[in-house]
């Protein structure tokens, strides 16, 4: 038996007169497409984003293995390759997917699928995602392989219809290493520090409610992933998560950004466009580097946060907001109000709750738990075997005054993906500036002094001025150390 000899008449059977339908042997039912859609769109909605995903991909797993123990029961396969091509075969046949021209039905190596149910019902309930949505279809190429071959095979999806890539594209490795990064976007939120376990508690109660959320910490912490962190456990993960970094766009665009703006506005406005408080819906706009947000959108910012309505840009007529705001800032954003710089009520508007990351060296604990989950990540998105670090690498890692947090550790662990020659991370696979206890001892007055700066700003909610006296130094001269730590 070859996959391609597999056919829909010889696998499916109906009683007409009781109504009984058999797929490959198996009492089967009909289920329409569309229905599927809004389940998950429930299951989003009331489970958030990680829950969703994970009852589908489980549900897509066993769906897997009960197709592929049907496959090895009722058929005499010509080869090992034989089966594991019927996967894919049965995918088409369920109306599950359907193939890019050219493409091989899924094998161990993946297939890239050009019509995924999935992602069309994703985009239809729920709208454009920021990750791969095809959860089942991933779980029941896992479950189907694993059954096949007798041994774990994790399937993944790197490209996705569903979040705006040409089309869908399933990876698939041996091994468990690889379940973690199948099943979640990697972040930092596996943690042994307590700081940041007090971070995640608060950010998992506050995503149950719909208050404005403003996240502080140096720049590479983690805003963005806890904003999204934030979003996915909320009733609003059924709506889109839209980002805004306030800093990068010029004062001009940055109205129209938000608000949207009327056709013949101002010059080269040639259509309506929908700004992104409005295209949110029910959803989360997340406001980056809120800190640098000219004075004059301050204002509109906050009448339109305060009256939950807002204007184009050319246009008198209202429109509600509905959008959930977590605004982020690497500066601090109580001394920008004390000189002047940002507005008190704005301020006041977005920190309902306000939420504090911690620098990835006030939390060496979790440097290499961070970094092997980070490598094995890369590892699979450079599509390599799985690695391990060496002492050496670890002795290095841990020794690191890591001015750019996490994000710098996970550039790091990007080039030793690449540049590991053997299933070990070696020091010399590291960047050059990560280098060893010698070298790190030299930093170790600045690294203290900085220990000693961010532990009186926190004992004193980032008020300067006390921090400053608790010191023994002037406000100035905090300031100073302040701007040169960032």
């Amino acid at each position: 038996m070859r996959a391609e000899d597999l056919d829909i008449e010889g696998l499916l059977t109906a009683d007409a007169e009781v109504g009984a339908l058999q797929f490959a042997g198996h009492r089967a039912v009909i289920v329409d497409a569309v229905a599927l859609g809004s389940l998950r769109r429930e299951l989003l909605g009331s489970l958030g984003l990680a829950g969703a995903r994970e009852v589908l991909t489980r549900f897509g797993q066993v769906q897997g293995r009960r197709a592929a123990e049907a496959m090895r029961g009722r058929f005499e396969w010509d080869s090992a390759h034989a089966i594991r091509d019927a996967g894919g075969r049965l995918g088409i046949l369920q109306g599950m997917l359907r193939l890019s021209p050219g493409a091989s039905p899924m094998t161990p190596e993946g297939a890239t699928v050009a019509d995924s149910y999935e992602a069309e019902q994703h985009l239809l309930h729920c709208g454009q995602a920021e990750e791969p949505v095809c959860w089942t279809l991933a779980g029941f190429a896992s479950g189907y392989l694993s059954c096949v071959e007798q041994r774990e095979i994790v399937v993944s999806e790197d490209r996705c219809v569903g979040r705006g890539d040409g089309a869908c594209r399933f990876i698939a490795r041996p091994g468990v290493a690889e379940m973690a990064v199948a099943s979640a976007p990697v972040d930092a939120w596996d943690t042994r520090s307590p700081a940041m376990r007090r971070v995640l508690e608060l950010a998992r109660r506050v995503a149950a409610v719909d208050s404005n959320v403003l996240l502080l910490g140096a720049s590479g912490t983690g805003k963005d992933r806890l904003a999204r962190f934030i979003h996915a456990g909320s009733s609003r993960a059924a709506g889109p998560f839209l980002a805004l970094h306030c800093g990068a766009i010029p004062e001009p665009l940055l109205e129209s950004e938000l608000f949207g703006h009327a056709r013949g506005a101002f010059t080269g406005a040639s259509r309506d466009r929908v700004g992104l408080l409005e295209a949110a819906g029910r959803g989360t706009l997340f406001l980056d580097e809120v800190g640098e947000m000219p004075p004059a959108m301050q204002v509109k910012l906050l009448r339109a946060l305060q009256q939950r309505e807002l204007r184009r840009v050319g246009e008198n007529q209202t429109r509600p907001i509905h959008a959930r705001v977590v605004a982020a800032t690497h500066r601090d954003l109580a001394a920008a109000v004390e000189d002047g710089s940002f507005r008190r009520d704005l301020y006041y508007r977005l920190r309902v709750v306000e939420l504090r990351l911690p620098a990835l060296a006030d939390r060496r604990e979790d440097i290499l738990p961070l970094a092997r989950a980070l490598l094995a990540a890369a590892c699979a998105r450079a599509g390599r075997n799985h690695m391990s670090l060496g002492t050496d690498a670890a002795e290095r890692l841990l020794h690191h005054a890591w001015p750019g947090n996490v994000r710098e550790l996970e550039n790091a662990m990007e080039r030793a993906a690449a540049l590991a020659e053997g299933p070990e991370v070696a020091a010399a696979d590291l960047p050059d500036d990560i280098e060893g206890p010698q070298a790190a001892r030299a930093g170790s007055l600045q690294q203290l002094e900085r220990s000693a700066i961010a532990a009186a700003l926190g004992r004193h909610g980032g008020h300067q001025q006390r921090a400053a006296a608790e010191l023994g130094i002037s406000a100035s001269t905090l300031y100073r150390r302040l701007r040169r730590r960032d």
